[in-house]
């Protein structure tokens, strides 16, 4: 069984994927944090939960009625950077604002972490039920 056919490892790569992307653009607006006329920038939020209702649908053919059907499509989200909302402007033009993008490098990881301690605990669970307990 391929990892990628099961719908809740799918959306979580996909959320793993978004977050280390939003991490790059927050590592880029603290790295220009003194270039003037910079604009800060934020990705663009996907709606996660839309991802999963639309994995619903299976390519895989069902033998009991008791099966999970699997689901693809979580690479079809492309992440979109957008510029961060502006609460305020430094004389250079620049917008950027270090303890906000530090706030949010500190929520990333957050759920980055969750996202890989969930994405554990479900391969192990598959694993469990396949028979294979390492």
């Amino acid at each position: 069984m391929d990892s990628k056919s099961v719908p809740i490892l799918s959306a979580l790569r996909t959320r793993m994927e978004w977050l280390s992307e939003r991490q790059k653009l927050l590592s880029e607006n603290i790295a220009n944090a003194d270039t003037p006329g910079f604009r800060a920038r934020d990705l663009k939020p996907v709606d996660f939960h839309k991802l999963l209702k639309s994995q619903s649908t299976s390519e895989l053919a069902l033998t009991h009625p008791m099966h999970i059907k699997g689901g693809t499509g979580a690479q079809n989200f492309k992440f979109k950077p957008q510029e961060s909302d502006i609460f305020e402007v430094n004389p250079s033009g620049n917008t950027v604002s270090i303890e906000e993008q530090m706030v949010k490098l500190g929520e990333t990881q957050m759920e980055y972490e969750t996202a890989t301690g969930i994405y554990r605990k479900q391969s192990q669970m598959l694993k469990i039920a396949l028979g294979n307990r390492n």
